[in-house]
């Protein structure tokens, strides 16, 4: 028998129309039939609301093609939208967000979107989606802001996006849109940013859409250029007269006297042996920067415009000290910029600067450089160059189509690399830093693959003891040293353990921590499981497909044998890094490895008799009280 399955909204419905509803001799409804009836009808109203937005939204999902592993919580079954992946809702369960950027879609937009008419954000760019934009977009009246950019699409622009009142971002970039551009969008009250470039766009621009902020209409076939009265990007601003020349004259010499002054006056404090602190706090509306030794102090607006106002857009990663941005300065430089979300210190400003100082000394060819910071009385900022290759983590595991996988000598070399990063932090580096959350995520690729350790520093610096007890463990599961964990103490062992687990990682491309290996009943923890596999001489079996059988087997052994000395139980059997960076160029490897598996026999040996005298006990205590249990009471 199949079960019938109707929608929720439908089901009260009908048992509200059913519910019979008692009236008195006088013919009027009771008050309580009355307030049920109304209940009722709210109830039904807002549930089929939900199945309003689930419906489009499911729509949306099958218009553009998802494959079977994307999108799968987008699920009919699962009644409230606001659950599902990549939604955000109000708090009245009203979806206000899609971001879908950089998935591989490769279907089209469909109409039922429009139904959505509290969605303030579509975000659907860097994907292949081709087909026209349904001009039922023109319904979603809360939208502020609309991102179609890099994808295929075809046709005009639907002239009801001039419904859009709300609408402040309008970016269509780099797409195959044509036709001319509807003058409707010239009214558009809130527009601030509209983005059309690089479409096959013809005709007359709307002469009210040289008048927002920002526009950008190059690389179409528009009435815009060095050849019309406008030029057709907001970014080739006008150079000025001889008057604002002067004024700019006046402002630099002014601004000149003032840094030649500030200079002199720290000298002058600096002979009088004055330890009085180099920065000063920037206010965020100050457009200024002190540079102090190689790092520079950036004004909150000079990174606020490099990040385009910090927009989820240009987010990299999201870590345990908050969110990463990729910035644009004003001279062309990329970088990544760190903003803290968690950030606490007693000593307020001033503590965080000689942290910044600290970190800034740290320089090494695998190591994150720090750029500058910025300060203001709400935010504090690290900024560092951007790092084209991104992470181990996302070349191991988040690769987008047709991006190349890590081939394993560039593995080989990123193991080294980081073993070297590490090294200098823990031994020449002074004072000597602790990174506490070693993992591939932290690990960085420069532009020819070299790697880089990142997120260094941000935990607190190694003492004299050569620990580090905290209020806080730091770090990620999966990569956390058992001690760490169980007694807040950490040591440059912490690291070593954390770098084993990344080892690892590198060899098979697996996660730390991954439940779904229990469906073929193997070990959560990627440590437990390689152990076993090495212990049955199966290790090829783990070594990371995507490698195509494309590795020496005697390395990935090597490999394996270093990750398993580095994550040994307790931290004094664990080897320093500098002598992990010469296990990996073939010194002493050998005779740590025998001492290793002498060890790892006894304590499997320890373990078992312990195991089978527990076993023993168990069945002594059972068969003691089935004895007590049958005598007399």
């Amino acid at each position: 028998m199949i079960p019938l399955l109707l929608p929720v909204s439908f089901v009260l419905s009908l048992f509200v129309w059913l519910t019979p509803i008692s009236v008195d001799v006088s013919g009027k409804m009771d008050l309580a039939s009355v307030l049920l009836l109304l209940t009722s009808l709210c109830s039904s109203s807002a549930l089929a609301e939900l199945d309003s937005q689930e419906d489009a939204l499911y729509a949306l999902k099958v218009s553009l093609n998802a494959s079977p592993n994307q999108l799968t919580n987008w699920n009919k079954n699962l009644v409230n939208p606001c659950t599902w992946s990549n939604v955000e809702c109000d708090q009245n369960s009203n979806v206000v967000r899609i971001s879908l950027e950089f998935m591989g879609f490769t279907g089209s937009l469909t109409p039922r979107i429009g139904s959505l008419n509290s969605l303030t954000i579509l975000s659907l760019q860097g994907n292949n989606i081709t087909g026209d934009i349904p001009k039922e977009f023109g319904n979603l009246t809360s939208l502020v802001r609309l991102d179609l950019e890099n994808n295929k699409l075809t046709g005009e622009i639907p002239y009801s996006l001039g419904n859009l009142k709300k609408l402040q971002f309008l970016t269509l970039s780099q797409n195959n849109l044509n036709g001319t551009i509807p003058e409707s969008l010239a009214s558009l009250p809130s527009l601030i940013n509209v983005m059309l470039d690089s479409n096959d766009l013809s005709g007359q621009i709307p002469e009210q859409l040289f008048s927002i902020p920002t526009y950008n209409f190059t690389g179409n076939n528009l009435n815009c250029g060095v050849n019309y009265l406008h030029l057709c990007t907001s970014d080739n601003a006008y150079q000025g007269s001889s008057h604002k020349t002067k004024i700019g004259l006046i402002v630099g010499t002014v601004t000149g006297l003032v840094v030649i002054l500030f200079l002199g006056g720290l000298l002058f404090f600096w002979y009088k042996g004055c330890k009085s602190e180099v920065y000063v706090d920037v206010p965020g509306e100050v457009d200024r920067r002190i540079t102090f030794g190689q790092i520079k102090r950036f004004s909150w607006k000079e990174l606020q415009i490099a990040t385009d106002n910090f927009s989820e857009k240009n987010i990299l990663g999201q870590g345990g000290f908050g969110k990463v941005y990729k910035g644009i300065l004003a001279d062309g430089t990329k970088v990544a910029v760190k903003r803290l979300t968690d950030y606490e210190s007693p000593a307020g400003d001033a503590a965080f600067q000689r942290e910044v100082e600290l970190i800034s000394i740290a320089v090494h060819r695998n190591l994150l450089r720090l750029i500058g910071f910025c300060t203001t009385s709400t935010e504090r900022l690290l900024v560092y160059p951007f790092m084209q290759n991104l992470s181990v983590a996302y070349r191991l595991r988040e690769l987008k189509r047709g991006e190349a996988v890590l081939d394993w000598p560039t593995r080989k070399r990123v193991a080294l690399g980081t073993a070297r990063g590490l090294e200098y932090l823990h031994e020449q580096c002074n004072p000597r830093i602790i990174h506490r959350d070693v993992k591939a995520a932290n690990i960085l690729l420069d532009g020819d693959f070299e790697a880089v350790v990142g997120d260094f520093g941000l935990a607190k610096l190694v003492d004299i003891r050569h620990t580090n007890v905290t209020t806080q463990v730091r770090g990620t599961m999966g990569h956390i040293a058992p001690e760490y964990l169980s007694t807040g103490k950490s040591s440059e062992r912490t690291d070593v353990f954390g770098y084993g687990i990344m080892l690892l990682e590198l060899v098979t491309g697996q996660r730390a921590i991954d439940f779904s290996r229990l469906e073929e009943e193997d070990d959560v923890l990627l440590l437990d499981h390689v152990k076993k596999l090495q212990r049955e001489k199966r290790l090829e079996t783990i070594v990371d497909c995507n490698l195509n059988k494309n590795y020496n087997m005697e390395e990935v052994e090597m490999i394996v044998q270093i990750a398993l000395l580095c994550t040994q139980a307790s931290p004094e059997d664990r080897p320093a890094m500098s002598e992990v960076v010469r296990m990996l160029e073939g010194e002493g490897l050998a005779e740590r490895w025998e001492e290793w598996q002498h060890v790892e026999v006894n304590t499997r040996q320890d373990y078992e008799r312990l195991q089978r005298r527990m076993n023993w006990g168990e069945d002594s205590v059972y068969n003691q009280d089935a004895v007590e249990l049958s005598g007399g009471r």
